[in-house]
């Protein structure tokens, strides 16, 4: 326990809780592109673990591992927003496939394929799984999308703010309203995937394992099941 009386000092600390600062960034890196250098990934969380154990003693009534995480996970999602991590090139193609998405799931009435979205961007199968394969940690909401370098405004027609964040954004009825109506329009298996991410906590080796595919097929399909949903909410 490391508390106001200084049973352990902070180096001490600093080596005990390393291997969680380790665990929480290979859990991070799953679900983020391969741009991201995990060394700084961990070193933004060894900088929240030191945080914690300068702050802890000023917290009551938390367990000081519960109270680590929380920070662990706040510094290193800090060291992500403020990094330049998302390649120009892959923006364009994720702006690609969302505008190519959009454009079918009029056309079509229905959510597209594979092979439509693929032909629909002019690219073989596999060119199009490989754009998904480095979308890996495509996002529903970036801060980019604010203001995006084409001067889009992603959001325009739900009359924000220019300052609204992306939490602001999500509790909205009206967002909630529309990302819902967009998940029930996904391919089964899509939603069935979203579903063990975020609802049951799964990370993509274990979906894997559900679904009897590869880590790496769903990267691919939890790239395209968020590229639909921006697709989707874009044609709102």
């Amino acid at each position: 326990m490391y508390n106001a009386s200084g049973l352990q000092d902070k180096n001490q600390c600093l080596r005990d809780y390393a291997p969680l600062v380790k665990r929480i960034a290979h859990q991070m890196m799953s679900k983020l592109p391969y741009s991201v250098q995990i060394d700084d990934i961990i070193q933004a969380g060894m900088m929240g673990l030191l945080d914690a154990a300068t702050r802890y003693d000023e917290i009551h009534g938390a367990q000081f591992e519960t109270y680590a995480t929380q920070r662990i996970r706040g510094a290193m999602l800090d060291e992500l927003r403020s990094a330049d991590w998302l390649p120009r090139s892959l923006r364009r193609d994720m702006r690609r496939i969302e505008q190519g998405v959009s454009r079918l799931q009029q056309k079509l009435g229905r959510a597209p394929n594979e092979t439509e979205i693929a032909k629909e961007l002019e690219v073989s199968l596999a060119q199009y799984q490989q754009m998904l394969q480095e979308s890996r940690g495509a996002q529903l909401i970036y801060y980019e999308d604010f203001q995006d370098e084409d001067h889009e405004d992603f959001f325009e027609r739900f009359e924000f703010a220019n300052d609204t964040d992306p939490l602001a954004l999500l509790q909205d009825d009206r967002f909630k309203s529309e990302l819902a109506r967009a998940i029930d329009v996904l391919p089964e298996r899509e939603r069935l995937l979203m579903a063990l991410i975020y609802e049951q906590e799964l990370n993509l080796r274990e979906v894997g394992e559900v679904f009897g595919v590869s880590e790496s097929r769903i990267s691919q399909l939890h790239s395209q099941a968020v590229l639909r949903l921006r697709g989707s909410l874009k044609g709102y």
